[in-house]
């Protein structure tokens, strides 16, 4: 690699006119050829070289099995990277003839984040039994993980969705909890 760099002499800045200009001015910038100082990394005697960048999840074990010292272009321990695909087998035509999902790309907030029983999107609440929940499924007049401790039944908690009666349960459950911790 080389570098350049250019020689000669700047003029004041305040300059009185009847000074005659400079002889630098009519002459071309001397050009002067630096060699690098620094060896080339291809040389085996050297510690430096250059350092990969990783721009791609996929290629991560790869490079750790390779490479002892790497940049990495994305944050580790942000999911949201990773797009899940979810591709539909089984269509129903009879269902919705004019609209066909075949395919999601991403994350869905009441498929893949913590979401009351009555929005989840695993077990849409008017289609299936209201005790069943998924993984991330909570309870929304208790906000704790589904199921509860009143999770069955038929007052219990998996029947409650965003209404006056259950807000107002919801609101007296809070109101118990912070006089509880105070």
């Amino acid at each position: 690699m080389k570098y350049y760099a250019r020689r000669g002499r700047k003029l004041p800045k305040e300059q009185p006119k009847e000074q005659r200009a400079s002889p630098m001015v009519d002459k071309e910038p001397e050009i002067i050829e630096i060699d690098d100082f620094c060896p080339s990394p291809d040389e085996k005697d050297t510690p430096l070289r250059p350092i990969f960048c990783l721009k791609n999840r996929g290629q991560l074990k790869e490079i750790e099995r390779k490479e002892e010292c790497f940049i990495v272009e994305f944050d580790l321990k942000d999911e949201l990277n990773i797009l899940k695909v979810w591709i539909y087998e089984e269509i129903d035509d009879a269902a919705s003839p004019d609209v066909r999902v075949v395919a999601e790309k991403g994350q869905i907030a009441c498929r893949d984040y913590p979401h009351p029983r009555h929005a989840c999107a695993e077990h849409p609440f008017v289609m299936t039994p209201h005790d069943t929940y998924c993984k991330l499924c909570y309870c929304y007049v208790c906000d704790s993980s589904a199921p509860c401790k009143m999770w069955s039944g038929s007052s219990g908690h998996c029947h409650a969705f965003d209404n006056e009666a259950w807000n107002h349960l919801r609101r007296s459950k809070r109101q118990a909890l912070s006089t509880k911790s105070i």
